[in-house]
């Protein structure tokens, strides 16, 4: 189940949908919105809605265009008993192991299966819950969830198939899904599908491919002197003369306006870091190391070579942030064996 809401974490959902079309066996997103948008793009995969509906009449909508629900509280459950539908629903029905978020909690989570299995609005039920720690490899906390669902799952009657390991868990702790028993597991990869790793220690030594390459261009060129400050609230000052590239590239394009100098990027190849402060439309980026640099020298702000999670880190952020936030920037699209 490729998890492909918030536009594909900023990549374009369609795109990816279409890219991952021989390798997942459906897609999960966020809201209806986000569903119509592929089922007019003319997927007609299964699609989950991992939150579920959000009134009794989306359920009507819902039931028509054969899309995927998650259940994950009571009021859900009592709309759906009690609603007309053209067609039962694939339900999956989410329990709260630990993150505290979203879910019934194990009694409840019993009662409302009680209710729901067998109902005529239902075609199918998937246990599902998801894990708060996966990405820490230090905390039992993962594995408390698990043993939590599962025991929870093992009173009652038995389902086909579970749903448990996000993209940390797929990483770090393939123990898990062994240890729910059902005879299918739905993985619900995300950031992992465009290659930021989610478990930041381990991003060197089995890295992902980046699928987003965020890249510009230098504009305009400035010779500092020492003592000479640049950008707003002039945060940095030149210790010595410097060659210094504007970039066409600022917070309103995606980067983050908290990125601090230091942050790497590449020009023309090359790793060299940010300077100063960003603005809307512009950074600053240190070219005293790349004489051959000059206008219109290409810039890559995270991708092959710059890893969106260093960028990320810089900025007291995560990838999945700053994937999200590409929303002025010009979208090209390559098949990877034409790269």
């Amino acid at each position: 189940m490729a998890v492909i809401k918030a536009n594909a974490y900023g990549h374009g959902a369609v795109h990816c949908a279409r890219a991952l079309a021989n390798e997942a066996d459906g897609f999960a997103v966020s809201s209806l919105e986000e569903a119509m948008q592929l089922r007019d793009a003319g997927l007609t995969d299964p699609i989950l809605l991992l939150e579920g509906f959000f009134t009794a009449q989306e359920l009507t909508y819902i039931a028509e265009q054969d899309l995927w629900i998650v259940v994950h509280a009571q009021w859900q459950v009592d709309i759906l008993m009690a609603a007309k539908l053209a067609r039962p629903l694939h339900v999956w029905l989410k329990m709260d192991s630990g993150m505290h978020r979203l879910g019934l909690s194990p009694t409840d989570y019993r009662l409302a299966r009680g209710q729901l299995d067998g109902h005529k609005n239902v075609a199918s039920m998937v246990p599902i819950t998801h894990l708060a720690n996966a990405d820490n490899l230090s905390s039992d906390h993962a594995m408390q969830q698990a043993v939590l669902f599962q025991s929870t799952l093992a009173a009652l009657p038995a389902c086909r198939a579970s749903s448990l390991a996000n993209s940390a868990a797929l990483l770090a702790w393939p123990q898990l899904r062994q240890a729910i028993g059902s005879k299918q597991h739905w993985s619900r990869p995300g950031i992992m599908l465009y290659g930021a790793h989610p478990i930041i220690q381990s991003a060197q030594t089995n890295p992902l491919e980046p699928v987003m390459h965020f890249n510009s261009r230098i504009i305009a060129l400035r010779q500092l002197e020492k003592g000479d400050a640049i950008g707003y609230g002039s945060l940095f000052t030149a210790d010595k003369a410097m060659r210094v590239g504007v970039v066409a590239c600022g917070y309103a394009d995606g980067y983050p306006r908290s990125a601090k100098t230091g942050t790497p990027m590449a020009v023309d190849g090359q790793i060299t870091q940010l300077l100063g402060r960003v603005s809307m439309d512009l950074l600053y980026v240190d070219l005293s190391a790349i004489q051959t640099a000059g206008i219109n020298s290409p810039v890559e702000l995270w991708g092959k070579q710059v890893p969106a999670n260093m960028v990320a880190q810089s900025a007291g952020t995560i990838a999945y942030e700053l994937f999200c936030n590409t929303k002025r920037a010009h979208f090209d699209y390559f098949d990877p064996a034409n790269i």
